[in-house]
């Protein structure tokens, strides 16, 4: 039986293009929670964003793992945060700059959403400046990072996917300390997270803090960012819209994101705690 269900939101519970989840999605989730189970979103966004996302319905994401899993909440409660270090991510924002392959971009985990709080790091004003009119996804930039640990950061990339996956390669090839994944299978964004940690680290440790087994944790993604977390539990799922990669290594496959696939499966989920079953997406 099934008693959690974590799952990836863009291009996954959300389909690309959408303001947020659907209200289909948003009675999913309300109605495995009436049933006695657990939901929780594992995203790379920000904890903030997630009122916009569930069109402020708190339950659906008082529970979760953000920041690609370095901030785990539990009914509303922050329980742990994974961070980088700062000059860790000043070498990255030099590297960048003097390589022009792209621009480092922080975001400020406890203000605004990820349209607000976000702001770019690079020693060079012309770098910044022209980055800013590639990108415009971030309206401010500071030549170096101070303090000594954040959370949230990834990478804006120049180029097409096979410039951009070569990118990805090289900062895995040159910075040990920290993990570079792709969170969508379009966006020109690379993610960053400390070495070692992802959101297959979060799956478990959520699943700990709950009381319940990996084989009673469903897990639902479509990209690189999601690849932990699908590999991390017996019953993980792809939506048919999900990289190559994580279709072959998913053990469920679901409908594409577009068509509230997810949704259909929490309701799905729902039913079958009724008699203490699987799905029966889950059932071959």
């Amino acid at each position: 039986m099934i008693k959690l269900v974590l799952t990836d939101l863009d291009d996954t519970l959300i389909c690309h293009g959408l303001p947020r989840a659907t209200d289909h999605a948003i009675e999913g989730v309300r109605a495995m929670i009436a049933e006695g189970l657990h939901f929780g979103p594992v995203s790379g966004r920000i904890p903030n964003d997630m009122g916009w996302m569930f069109d402020n319905h708190g339950e659906c994401y008082a529970t979760g793992a953000y920041c690609n899993g370095q901030m785990i909440y539990v009914d509303g409660e922050l329980v742990r945060e994974e961070q980088i270090a700062a000059d860790e991510l000043n070498r990255l924002a030099e590297w960048l700059t003097r390589t022009d392959r792209g621009i480092l971009t922080m975001f400020d985990v406890h203000r605004g959403d990820i349209h607000t709080a976000g702001y770019f790091v690079t020693p060079d004003d012309a770098h910044a400046e022209r980055m800013l009119g590639s990108f415009g996804a971030a309206k401010r930039y500071i030549h170096k990072l101070d303090g000594t640990a954040y959370t949230k950061a990834n990478i804006h990339v120049t180029g097409d996917r096979t410039y951009q996956t070569e990118t990805r390669d090289l900062l895995r090839e040159e910075f040990a300390a920290m993990d570079f994944v792709f969170p969508s299978t379009t966006a020109p964004l690379i993610d960053v997270s400390p070495h070692g940690w992802s959101k297959g680290s979060a799956v478990a440790a959520l699943a700990e803090a709950l009381g319940i087994t990996l084989d009673e944790v469903a897990t639902f993604g479509d990209s690189e960012n999601d690849l932990s977390m699908i590999e991390a539990v017996p019953n993980s799922v792809a939506v048919a819209n999900a990289s190559d990669q994580i279709k072959q290594v998913a053990r469920w496959h679901i409908g594409d994101s577009a068509d509230d696939a997810v949704a259909d499966a929490l309701f799905d989920i729902a039913a079958a705690a009724k008699s203490g079953s699987m799905p029966s997406f889950m059932q071959a």
